[in-house]
């Protein structure tokens, strides 16, 4: 979709939740997909409802798009931006709907179903990044005017079985080269040339005499062949290069050492580029001989200093079993909590008595982190916390949790990290590219019969 403002089409229910209980950033915002309903506005009469397309026989509704809609104004209009007009809003919402139904229907095929347990998960997880429990959040919202709690439920279930979709059919199967990774760097620096890469390779030299007649070359060549399968079969590189090669690397494992492309022969630079660490390539014939060679290191050389700010924080991790369901897993840790606030107990030590994960032996340390390296529920939750502060009981994927921040810095990446930065970057750019091309062949072979158009 090319649309002007995908953003605003893209924001979920645990966002618009957020919001409404005034406590998301707009960082929080940034990756998400709205599905919430909210009523019509106040003085607004409800027209009557009619359908407006049909998806694979299912019908779509005037109401669906006009209350999407609504909400889309609602939120130009919170951000203080410039409003589209509202027929290329009604166009575009009408095209996403229909996506989503076509999205629904193919999630039902391929067996996706999404139990109440997940949506019990799921709601208590956006109350505990409030602070409230699932009660108290509940009147928050119908206070508000916002939405009802079977909306909420049946919107949270959808947004759950999409990513679920979106992961089973699109990010799965999503790759992300080290080729990749520099690519991506050289665009970012503005040029293509290998100027800042740098490599070691490792190599195996089968070197033909000068002379040597056509028999005696075919021989040489099949012998560097063994030598490039074996090392595809996962032999040491350093026992063969040590073994077969006859340059003068061969006592240092084949290895040339960490160097500048530049410094390197143009034959192996082409040969292996675009190969990750561990690729083979060869044999390649030069001047010399045969070669072979092992990708051993490759990076970009020349990435700008990266500042994170990263967190340390404890925690205690509560897993739900027959016998410590969910709820009396966010009763303990709540119980926990007041001991902690009140000086009753000391956190680290909560940690070591009970918490059922491997950071318990060091009373819940969970070490520097940067962003990204949680998964997000947890590190929203982790993110609002000043040092020092608990935070309420929070439901992950991975159980029930009790957070402390102790401190933050801000720290400079080394270069590997910053790969992992440039990594995931690229990898969300693939997975968007990726999706599109999914979506764009899904909606092909759906039958979308238009009716009437929407009326707002």
């Amino acid at each position: 979709m090319t649309d002007r403002f995908p953003a605003l089409l893209r924001l979920t229910t645990l966002a618009l939740a957020l919001a409404v209980a005034g406590q998301v950033s707009a960082q929080g915002l940034r990756n998400t997909a709205q599905l919430t309903s909210a009523p019509a506005a106040a003085g607004v009469a409800r027209t009557a409802d009619f359908i407006v397309a049909l998806v694979n026989s299912e019908p779509l509704t005037n109401n669906e798009v006009r209350l999407r809609v609504q909400r889309l104004e609602q939120q130009f209009s919170q951000q203080g931006r410039p409003m589209p007009p509202r027929a290329e809003i009604v166009r575009q919402v009408l095209d996403q709907l229909i996506n989503e139904r076509v999205q629904m229907q193919h999630a039902t095929e391929v067996g996706i179903r999404v139990s109440d347990d997940d949506v019990n998960q799921a709601e208590q997880a956006v109350a505990a990044q409030n602070g409230l429990s699932v009660e108290e959040f509940r009147r928050r919202l119908n206070a508000e005017g916002v939405i009802d709690t079977s909306r909420l439920r049946a919107d949270l279930r959808q947004q759950i079985t999409l990513q679920r979709l979106r992961e089973r059919e699109v990010e799965g199967r999503v790759k992300v080269t080290e080729a990749d990774i520099d690519d991506h760097i050289r665009e970012q620096q503005g040029g293509g040339d290998l100027a800042s890469l740098e490599m070691n390779l490792g190599h195996v030299l089968v070197a033909v005499p000068e002379g040597a007649d056509a028999a005696r070359v075919a021989e040489l060549q099949a012998r560097a062949q063994r030598v490039a399968d074996r090392a595809r079969a996962g032999e040491d590189f350093a026992v063969l290069a040590r073994e077969f090669s006859d340059s003068p690397e061969r006592n240092n494992g084949g290895q040339f050492g960490l160097r500048p492309a530049s410094r390197l022969p143009d034959l192996f630079v082409n040969a292996t580029r675009t190969l990750a660490n561990g690729g083979i390539a060869g044999p390649l014939r030069s001047g010399a001989g045969f070669h072979v060679l092992k990708v051993i290191e490759k990076r970009q050389a020349g990435l700008p200093d990266m500042v994170v700010t990263q967190t340390r924080a404890r925690h205690i991790l509560l897993v739900p079993t027959a016998q410590l369901s969910q709820a009396q897993a966010q009763e303990k840790l709540a119980t926990f909590r007041q001991q902690v606030v009140s000086g009753q107990a000391r956190f680290e030590d909560l940690a070591r008595e009970h918490s059922q994960d491997g950071s318990a032996a060091t009373g819940g340390d969970l070490g520097w982190a940067a962003p990204g390296q949680f998964v997000p529920e947890f590190e929203q939750v982790m993110n609002a916390l000043r040092p020092g502060e608990v935070s309420q009981p929070l439901v992950s994927r991975f159980g029930v949790h009790l957070i402390r921040v102790e401190e933050r810095r801000q720290n400079t990446l080394s270069q590997r990290d910053q790969r992992e930065v440039v990594r995931n970057v690229v990898r969300e750019k693939k997975v968007d590219e990726a999706f599109d091309l999914w979506m764009q062949d899904l909606r092909a072979r759906a039958y979308v019969e238009l009716r009437e158009a929407p009326q707002l």
